[in-house]
């Protein structure tokens, strides 16, 4: 049912919504994330790792991932543009939502506050130890997202290829962007510029933030654990030579 839910929000069929126009942050990218995510939680539950995940929590994980870039979606009558313009602002309307959306679908209240967390733990800055998880596992869960949503994009076969309309997507954001700050100090100023700073984003910062703020959930995708081959740190590592070779450096 969830699958089917962020199906036809993304294809256009949710009311008071168009289909998703962006071309990075399509739903592709959001099912990259959710198997990636699946995989991290069948890993950890298989590890035997404390406490256990229920059914539920394991439910509500994949509901809050396949919904956690629902931002991007544009209103009825919204015709400038694409969503990507909502760049700076998609986390929060993503959470804004899933809210009304499960809420309006049964969903329990405190499942519905889990996903709005959840959610949060994917903002770029986010300050994800500050998110009011009721308790750790909580916390967890939110990391493993989080996780999730940084690999399944940057491990993907075709990431070097989509890495322009990435550039595109910023650049829609800076011009539709109202704070003092100004646009050019946002964003790249080309997708030269973007592609040229992968390799230092992958290593300075993704990382940093898979292994400190996010807990290292990334190992449980190594296969066997605790010591086998991580196909995900694999690939995005090719993707990285990949890029590193075509600039030459």
């Amino acid at each position: 049912m969830a699958f089917r839910w962020a199906a036809e929000c993304f294809q256009g069929r949710r009311p008071g919504y168009q289909a998703i126009d962006a071309r990075y942050h399509d739903f592709e990218h959001t099912l990259q994330g959710t198997l990636c995510l699946a995989r991290i939680l069948e890993g950890r539950q298989r590890a035997g790792a404390l406490p256990r995940l229920t059914q539920t929590q394991f439910h509500t994980s994949l509901l809050a991932i396949l919904f956690h870039d629902t931002g991007y979606l544009k209103e009825a009558g919204d015709n400038e543009g694409t969503g990507a313009k909502y760049t700076l602002t998609h986390v929060a309307r993503s959470i804004e939502f899933a809210s009304t959306f499960l809420r309006e679908h049964g969903c329990p209240e405190a499942q519905v506050e889990l996903i709005r967390n959840m959610i949060r733990c994917t903002g770029l800055s986010a300050d994800v130890r500050s998110i009011p998880f009721l308790d750790d596992l909580e916390r967890l869960l939110g990391f493993a997202l989080a996780t999730a949503d940084l690999l399944g994009q940057m491990a993907a076969l075709d990431y070097a290829e989509k890495l322009p309309f990435l550039y595109l997507e910023f650049a829609e954001a800076a011009q539709h962007d109202t704070r003092d700050a100004g646009s050019g100090r946002l964003f790249y100023a080309s997708p030269e510029e973007l592609i040229r700073n992968t390799p230092r984003f992958w290593r300075s910062y993704v990382l940093p933030r898979l292994t400190e703020s996010f807990g290292g959930l990334h190992r449980f995708l190594n296969q066997p654990y605790p010591d086998g081959p991580n196909a995900y740190l694999d690939q995005v590592e090719r993707n990285i030579t990949k890029l590193e070779h075509s600039l030459g450096m």
